[in-house]
C-alpha cells in the first residue's frame, strides 16, 4: 500500500487504460476520483474499487473546460480532504485524413486532450502550491504525437503538444517540489482492435489468453496492465526525482524518449542564402533525414490475419 493516504484524480478512467490506471492506484491504497461522460460506466468504475476495499467517487464531465477542471480538484478534496496525484488520460478520436478533417473533427480532439490537459493540470498545481503538496502531474502521450500517423492530424498535435507543455511545466514546478512526466503507451484499446496489425495480439486478450511474445517483446504491445505499473510509480514518493519525461511502457517494454535534438550541424560564413541550399544541402543532410510514422517489424507467418482466417 505505498500509496496510501494520496489521493489521485485519473480523467476518462471509466473504462480501458483510465480504468486501469484508477484501479491500479486505488490497488495502491490510493483514494481514486473517477472521470468519465457516462454517468452509468463512472458507477461501474467506481464500484470495481470499492467492491474490492477501495476508496472512489465520480465526477461526470467532459474534460476540456476550467469548470470541469475546478469540479474534479473540489470532488477530491470534498471527498478525501486532498489531492496528491492528477492524471489525465481523456481523449476522444476523430480520425480522418487532411482534406476529410473538418473544423468541427480538429477542434474537439484538441479541446479534449490538449485544452483538457491544460486546464485540468492548471487547476492541480494551483492546489499543490497553495498548499505545499508535492504533487504528481502524470500526462497521457501516444507514438503519434513523437511519429506521427496517417489520419491523425489533430491526434498528432495534441500528444505532441501535451509532451511540449509538460517539458515547461518541469521547469516551472521544480521550486514547488511537483514533478510532470508522459507517459506513452501501447497497448490493446478500442482504437488498436480495429488494426489487423494487431489482431492475434487483440484476439487472445480478449480470450483471457497470453498474448504472443512477438507482440509483447518485439512490439513492446500489452494489455491496459501492462501501463498501469509505470502510471502508479511515477505517482509514488520513488519518483521524485523523476521530471519533464516521456517514459514509453507496453507489454515487456519500457523506453525512455529522448527529447528532440540536432542530428547533424553544418556552418556556412555569411549564413544559408538559397544557392548555398541548393548547392550543399543534399550533400550535407541527404543521408541524415528522418523517418516519419512508426516503423513495425513483419508480423511472422503464423501470425498474419490471413493465418487465422485459414484455420
Amino acid at each position: 500500500m505505498d500509496l496510501k493516504g494520496k489521493v489521485a484524480i485519473v480523467t476518462g478512467s471509466g473504462r480501458g487504460l483510465g480504468l486501469a490506471y484508477a484501479q491500479e492506484l486505488a490497488r495502491r491504497g490510493a483514494a481514486v476520483v473517477i472521470n468519465d461522460v457516462d454517468p452509468a460506466v463512472s458507477s461501474e468504475a467506481v464500484d470495481s474499487i470499492t467492491a474490492k476495499g477501495g476508496r472512489a467517487v465520480a465526477v461526470t464531465a467532459a474534460v476540456g473546460s476550467t469548470e470541469t477542471a475546478k469540479k474534479l480538484i473540489e470532488a477530491a478534496v470534498e471527498a478525501f480532504g486532498r489531492l496528491d496525484i492528477l492524471v489525465t488520460n481523456a481523449g476522444v478520436l476523430r480520425d480522418k485524413s487532411l482534406l476529410k478533417m473538418t473544423d468541427e473533427d480538429f477542434d474537439l480532439v484538441i479541446n479534449v486532450h490538449l485544452r483538457g490537459t491544460f486546464t485540468c493540470v492548471r487547476e492541480a498545481f494551483a492546489y499543490f502550491k497553495e498548499n505545499n503538496v508535492p504533487g504528481r502531474i502524470i500526462t497521457i502521450g501516444s507514438p503519434t504525437g513523437q511519429r506521427g500517423n496517417f489520419g491523425q492530424t489533430n491526434y498528432a498535435a495534441a500528444k505532441a503538444g501535451i509532451v511540449g507543455m509538460v517539458r515547461t511545466w518541469a521547469l516551472e514546478m521544480k521550486r514547488a517540489g511537483v514533478t510532470a512526466n508522459v507517459v506513452i503507451p501501447v497497448a490493446a484499446t478500442a482504437m488498436t482492435e480495429t488494426i489487423p496489425f494487431f489482431e492475434r495480439a487483440v484476439q487472445a486478450t480478449a480470450r483471457g489468453e497470453a498474448m504472443p511474445e512477438f507482440f509483447r517483446k518485439e512490439l513492446g504491445f500489452g494489455t491496459a496492465n501492462d501501463v498501469a505499473g509505470l502510471v502508479a510509480f511515477l505517482a509514488s514518493d520513488a519518483a521524485a526525482n523523476i521530471t519533464g519525461q516521456a517514459i514509453g511502457v507496453g507489454g515487456d517494454r519500457l523506453q525512455l524518449w529522448s527529447h528532440p535534438e540536432a542530428v547533424a550541424t553544418e556552418y556556412h560564413e555569411g549564413g544559408w542564402g538559397y544557392e548555398d541550399l541548393q548547392a550543399s544541402f543534399q550533400n550535407l543532410f541527404g543521408d541524415k533525414l528522418q523517418s516519419v510514422g512508426e516503423e513495425f517489424p513483419e508480423l511472422p507467418p503464423e501470425l498474419r490475419p490471413e493465418a487465422a482466417s485459414a484455420k
